[in-house]
């Protein structure tokens, strides 16, 4: 018997909206788990990763309220391929591990609904995340679109978004793995229409994988 719902991977690069899609399903039903939000969570006040991370980098790296230095970690990471590989190695095993946790603390009982994983980097961790999905949909837009969001971003700069895109794999590598792809270069409308689109063959997948079991 099938212990988990019905899973699609949702993820593309920085400033490709993929927040606003995720919403866009989250309003028609999709059960929405936020890999960055559970980053957010582990690095807040006190969070199971910040002991590992001021072992790691120095108490530099944490705020007075005992959170992670966002703006001193971004500095380091995207001018450190290392500092981002130890960044890493301490984070993604915790946020996994949480993503297992709520994905099987909801119900398979009906299939009025599915769960979206939204994973940033899923390209670079698709070996960890892949055998809890079942599709994979790509968020993507012009680079041009991606650089002007990011620098338009608080705190942010467009050098600063250079760097960040810069870091990331290449629009190409994410559009290899997705089942589904979603263009956000145009207007909300034309995103809506989408994600309705989409939502609509999850639910009859989310069907199909139920009754299978």
């Amino acid at each position: 018997m099938r212990h988990r719902p019905f899973c699609v991977g949702l993820t593309g690069g920085v400033g490709c909206g993929k927040s606003t899609v995720a919403e866009l399903f989250a309003r028609l039903g999709a059960d929405v788990i936020d890999a960055d939000a559970i980053s957010h969570e582990l690095t807040a006040p006190n969070g199971a990763a910040m002991a590992a991370i001021v072992d790691t980098f120095g108490g530099e790296f944490a705020t007075q309220a005992g959170a992670l230095d966002r703006t001193a970690m971004r500095t380091l990471v995207f001018s450190d391929p290392a500092a981002r590989k130890k960044l890493q190695a301490i984070l993604h095993p915790l946020i996994r591990a949480e993503v297992v946790r709520r994905l099987e603390s909801l119900r398979v009982s009906n299939a009025r609904s599915y769960a979206l994983l939204m994973v940033p980097l899923l390209v670079e961790n698709l070996a960890a995340y892949q055998p809890l999905l079942d599709r994979v949909v790509v968020v993507d837009c012009d680079e041009s679109q991606q650089l002007a969001r990011t620098a338009a971003r608080p705190g942010l700069n467009v050098d600063q978004a250079k760097a960040i895109l810069a870091a990331q794999t290449s629009n190409q590598s994410r559009i290899a793995i997705a089942d589904d792809l979603i263009d956000n270069s145009g207007e909300l409308g034309g995103l809506d229409m989408q994600v309705r689109r989409l939502h609509a063959l999850y639910l009859k997948q989310a069907i199909h994988s139920l009754n299978s079991t």
